[in-house]
């Protein structure tokens, strides 16, 4: 979670951290993506921070709005401010989007760790950016949840962050455009996350040596048509 808070009882706390730590989902379907889902590991544009992205020719592309996961996407891990490297283009997205943006965390506005939003809350006043109230942890999926926010089809939509196990496998799963950018740091971060860290690099190297592409996008003509979201 982005912050803990004294009302909670210690088991509370307990099992919270050890849920967060372990994402059992994301472990199963890690094990899919091995398997019968391999290209759902691959995004669409892989780019070292969302700076290198042209939001308004994504925009132009027919997509309606944009879901970003948080820590080391758009801030440290466990930050309440945006990163310097990221700030102007995430204003950028805001503007070329018109404010349809929003944030998808596996802690603050998933129901079960979090039943009042209170961390939703507390990351909408400082970064300005509405958190998704949700009920499963990525990557399983919600469309539901999506479709009712941006009154739009997930294919319509564009999944940024930095975690291949989840948000790539998650956005690929929803059909949505999938953006992977490298994290800021791995301090802060802990070891199950660190772990996981490695087996996507490994994963994602031995299937691009393989020869797989990302899933077929539905406003893509073709995959390549990707790289013109990227500056030059």
């Amino acid at each position: 979670g982005v912050l803990a808070f004294s009302k909670q009882r210690p088991m509370d706390k307990l099992n919270k951290g050890l849920s967060q730590r372990v994402n059992l989902a994301g472990v199963r379907y890690a094990l899919q993506l091995l398997t019968t889902k391999r290209r759902h590991a691959i995004p669409h544009v892989a780019v070292k921070n969302i700076s290198s992205i042209d939001w308004k020719a994504v925009k132009a592309s027919g997509y309606k709005g944009c879901v970003f996961d948080k820590d080391n996407t758009l801030t440290n891990p466990y930050s309440m401010c945006f990163h310097p490297l990221v700030k102007d283009s995430m204003k950028e997205c805001v503007e070329a989007f018109e404010g349809k943006v929003v944030l998808l965390s596996n802690s603050a506005g998933l129901l079960q760790y979090d039943p009042k939003g209170e961390e939703a809350d507390a990351i909408e006043k400082k970064l300005g950016i509405p958190v998704l109230r949700h009920k499963k942890k990525k990557p399983a999926g919600e469309p539901a949840a999506l479709e009712n926010h941006f009154k739009a089809e997930t294919s319509q939509l564009v999944m940024v962050g930095d975690r291949t196990f989840t948000d790539v496998a998650y956005g690929n799963a929803m059909g949505m455009l999938t953006i992977r950018c490298d994290p800021f740091t791995s301090k802060g971060e802990n070891f199950f996350v660190k772990l996981a860290r490695c087996l996507e690099a490994l994963l994602v190297k031995v299937l691009r040596v393989l020869g797989c592409r990302p899933p077929d996008q539905k406003l893509l003509a073709t995959p390549d048509r990707a790289l013109t979201f990227v500056k030059a």
